[in-house]
Formats: structure tokens, C-alpha cells, sequence
């Protein structure tokens, strides 16, 4: 691929990210056009950002570069359709729609509940739920589709435990999530065709229903206020008011989706790649301290969130290339995740790479509020199965999500043997864990 002009439309092609083509997109930018300016039929003009150290700088300098009005690259017609039915540029203020001083007010709110110490007396939680996973592959008989059985369900069932959610509302939520992030993937769609218009349908059909279904909560809360996530929003106070209506709202969804859609994509990676390099796994079970550095090669490797976009506030440089005021910055965090210069052999899946400086929880101000969530998260559930698992392999084709913004496996046929729990008796003439 050597013409700037066929990688324009990759980069807004969900098709490229769940078929991983995009990579050999960022490859050639990395090397060509590192800051290239992009032209594409149905989208506003922007920059793509490739280097690592080019997305590290504009995410240190978060008032040269603002997160608002979109911090996601959409096109004219649902930035239009946005505005009509909103008035806004986002049906929904979050955290990263927001820029200094006002991000930092916001972030203060809950970030003692993501902090180690605080987490730490959740795991025991994590881990009972994390068994339950288990059990469910155990049940599965050797065989099954990892994202949809663990995965996808894991992380949803923990930050919707931390949030306070009863257990019968998590199939809406992960519905709602699903359709947020994968609204482009025609297995989200179902019976609609994937356009622009039906994902902006999609999507914002999602946020106003997780709005109503939150709205609720807040009252609830409000009026009965508990020791969980969701009392803490509801009753949140900025300057001495009560947090506005849209930054409720968008505090809820925000941690409802992107404490869930990440972690499980994180997870789908991790599991799709030991299964594709059985070595690796053997090397895991036989050595379990290496864990830790699987789960930032699997984080890496994934890169659930592809991108965020920033919009410069003044002339200035980048790499020592010009930027103009007001030019949109599409940070492409795969590709600063395979950049040569900062990773050896980039494209191979290493779980003791050392060291693994990946940006897949962003950088600076905007750094993941729940990224240590996510690492205990990955090594309570591994910690449980891993010592489960005799034999691991893929049992058909996995599949990624289409969609530009978050990605992870959406399918993941696995085969596999269960061992007994350690220390479990044996008993000789037990069914045999696996059909004949």
C-alpha cells in the first residue's frame, strides 16, 4: 500500500478493524506520513496521529489539545443528527468529552473508588464472580464461544456489581453497551443495513435508553443513598451544586460501558491469542508470575480503544510538522502500540515483553480512571481458570467487532480440557469432563 488516498477510507471502514487490515495502514503512515491529513467523503478534514511519541505529546498537553466538541471521529450526518435531536454535539457529557479545569473537577468524583486500595477489598467479590465463569466452561462441556460466555459477561457483572445494578439488568446493559460501541457491526444491526445512519440510530437509541434506565437509579439513590458507585454519582456535588443532569447521565454511562466493553475485549485477546500460540499458554501455566506481563501484552496487543480524537486550540507543532488552530487530531493508540521504534517486533504477541509501555489506557489527564480495575479484573479471572485448563485451542474462525472506536473479539470458538479444582479428590470412575 503506497497511496495516501486508499488509506483515507480504511480509517473509517469498520470492516479494516475487525479484519486487521487497519495495521498495515498505521505501517505505512508510520513511515510515510506520520501526520497525514485526511480527506474522506462524508467526514470533516483531520490529521491522523501514528507515532507513539506524537500520540504521547498531544495527550500530555491537554489544553493545547481539547477533547470537546467530539471526541470521537463521527460523521457529518450523526454530528448533524446529534445537534437536532440534542441541541449538543453529545447527546451526553462524560469525562472525555470534557477539558481542563473542568475534566479535573469531574475526574476528582470517583477516582478514590478506582484506586488500588480501594479495589482491593472488591476482589474477593471479583473472584467469586470469576469462579462462576469457570463453572459456566465447565458446564460447557469443552467447547464454546469464549467472548460470548466469559468475556463479554465477566467485566459486566463486576462494574455493574460496583455500580450497584441488580443482576436481572445485566443482559440490558450489555445489550445497550453492545449497541454503543459495535452499532456498525452487522451482527449488531441484525436485519438493518450498516450505514451511517442506521449506527447513529443505533448508538443513540442506546444512550437514550441507558438515560431513562439511570434516571431512575439517580432517584433512587438520591432518596435512598447506599455505599455503592451509583450513590456516589447521584449525589455528586461540583462547586457545591449537584452535578448537572447530562454529567449524570454521562458519568453513569461512561462507567457502565467503558468499564465493561474494554476489559472484555482485553480479555478476548488475551484468551484468542494463547489459544493461537499454544506454546505461550503451556509457558503461562508452567510460570503464572509471568501473568502480570500477559495481561499488558494482551492489552497492548488488543488495543480496545483505536482511537480519540483532539482538536488544537493554536498553531503549533507536532513532531516538528505544523498544525493548524481548529484541525481535528485523529490518536491512533494501535498504532502507537506497534510503533518499531518503541516496541521490538511489534506485530508478535510476547506475554514477558518487558518493557511494555502501550498507550491502550491513553496518556496524561485523560489516563483510564479504570485501568487498574481492568488489570485485577484479567489476573483474578486467569488466576481461577488458567490452573483449569489441560489443553486450549481455537475450535473455528474468531471475529472481531466492526466498528472504528472500540473493537475487541466478538467470537471466539475455543476447545479445551478442564482439569479438577487443586486439590480436588479424584474419583476414578467420574463422567469424563469432555463428550467422547
Amino acid at each position: 500500500m503506497t497511496v495516501l488516498s486508499e488509506i483515507g477510507p480504511m480509517l473509517v471502514d469498520p470492516k479494516a478493524y475487525a479484519d486487521g487490515s487497519i495495521y498495515e495502514a498505521y505501517r505505512w503512515l508510520r513511515r510515510n506520513d506520520p501526520l497525514a491529513s485526511i480527506e474522506v467523503e462524508g467526514y470533516q478534514p483531520f490529521r491522523v496521529v501514528t507515532l507513539y511519541s506524537d500520540v504521547q505529546y498531544v495527550s500530555r498537553h491537554n489544553a493545547l489539545f481539547h477533547s470537546s466538541p467530539n471526541p470521537t471521529l463521527s460523521p457529518i450526518s450523526r454530528m448533524k443528527l446529534v445537534r437536532e435531536l440534542t441541541g449538543s454535539t453529545s447527546p451526553i457529557k462524560s469525562l472525555v468529552d470534557m477539558d481542563p479545569p473542568e475534566h479535573g473537577k469531574y475526574r476528582a468524583l470517583t477516582s478514590p473508588w478506582f484506586q488500588p486500595g480501594n479495589l482491593k477489598s472488591l476482589e474477593g467479590r471479583i473472584r467469586d464472580i470469576a469462579r462462576e465463569m469457570v463453572e459456566r466452561m465447565v458446564d460447557a462441556r469443552c467447547q464454546c464461544d469464549f467472548a460470548r460466555l466469559v468475556a463479554h459477561e465477566f467485566p459486566l457483572q463486576v462494574i455493574l456489581e460496583i455500580l450497584g445494578l441488580p443482576r436481572e439488568d445485566h443482559p440490558v446493559m450489555l445489550r445497550l453497551t453492545q449497541e454503543m460501541f459495535g452499532a456498525t457491526d452487522p451482527d449488531v444491526l441484525g436485519n438493518r443495513s450498516a450505514t451511517n445512519d442506521s449506527a447513529s440510530a443505533s448508538d443513540l437509541g442506546a444512550v437514550r435508553e441507558m438515560m431513562a434506565y439511570f434516571d431512575k437509579l439517580t432517584e433512587d439513590r438520591r432518596a435512598h443513598p447506599t455505599s455503592d458507585l451509583a450513590s456516589v454519582i447521584a449525589n455528586a456535588r461540583i462547586d457545591g451544586e449537584p452535578m448537572g443532569h447530562l454529567e449524570t447521565m454521562g458519568y453513569y454511562v461512561i462507567t457502565a460501558t467503558a468499564g465493561h466493553d474494554t476489559t472484555s475485549s482485553s480479555i478476548g485477546g488475551a484468551m484468542w491469542a494463547l489459544a493461537e500460540h499454544p506454546d505461550q499458554f503451556a509457558r503461562l501455566k508452567a510460570d503464572m508470575s509471568l501473568l502480570p506481563t500477559m495481561i499488558d501484552e494482551a492489552i497492548r496487543w488488543t488495543t480496545p480503544v483505536k482511537h480519540f480524537m483532539r482538536t488544537a486550540t493554536a498553531d503549533t507543532e507536532i513532531g516538528g510538522r505544523p498544525v493548524r488552530e481548529g484541525e481535528r487530531l485523529m490518536l491512533c493508540y494501535g498504532s502507537a502500540n506497534r510503533d518499531e521504534s518503541v516496541f521490538d517486533d511489534p506485530d508478535t504477541f510476547r506475554l514477558d515483553r518487558k518493557p511494555n509501555r502501550h498507550l491502550a489506557f491513553g496518556y496524561g489527564g485523560h489516563l483510564c480512571l479504570g485501568q487498574y480495575l481492568a488489570r485485577i479484573e484479567m489476573r483474578i479471572l486467569f488466576e481461577e481458570l488458567l490452573p483449569r485448563l489441560s489443553s486450549l485451542a481455537l475450535d473455528g474462525e474468531p471475529a472481531m467487532t466492526e466498528a472504528i472506536f472500540v473493537s475487541g473479539p466478538k467470537r471466539l470458538p475455543i476447545r479445551y480440557e478442564i482439569a479438577p479444582p487443586v486439590g480436588a479428590p479424584r474419583v476414578a470412575d467420574a463422567e469424563p469432563n469432555c463428550p467422547a
